[in-house]
């Protein structure tokens, strides 16, 4: 019975590590959306999704060869914006 005890403490450990880990991976005050996230919201393909936000200041870009892009919330209100007012723009020229 004691070795079931000493084989169960560290698994619990390293749960609550794990936990920790992520929490503080997704942390930074906000969250960070995923491309097909974003093109799910937005209803448009993961090809315009990336190309909307690739070169977005405050985009995560992780990797070299096939880059993973994380979108934080700020941002994505940001483009959501700008867009929203470039169609309002457009009417006021009309």
């Amino acid at each position: 019975m004691d070795n079931l005890n000493t084989i169960e403490e560290p698994q619990v450990e390293t749960r609550e590590s794990q936990t920790t880990e992520r929490s503080s991976l997704v942390g930074h005050g906000e969250r960070h959306y995923s491309v097909t996230e974003v093109a799910n919201l937005w209803a448009l393909s993961r090809d315009s999704v990336r190309r909307l936000f690739r070169r977005e200041p405050g985009v995560l870009a992780i990797g070299d060869k096939y880059v993973t892009l994380r979108i934080p919330e700020s941002v994505l209100d940001r483009v959501h914006r700008r867009l929203s007012n470039a169609d309002d723009i457009q009417k006021a020229r009309s």
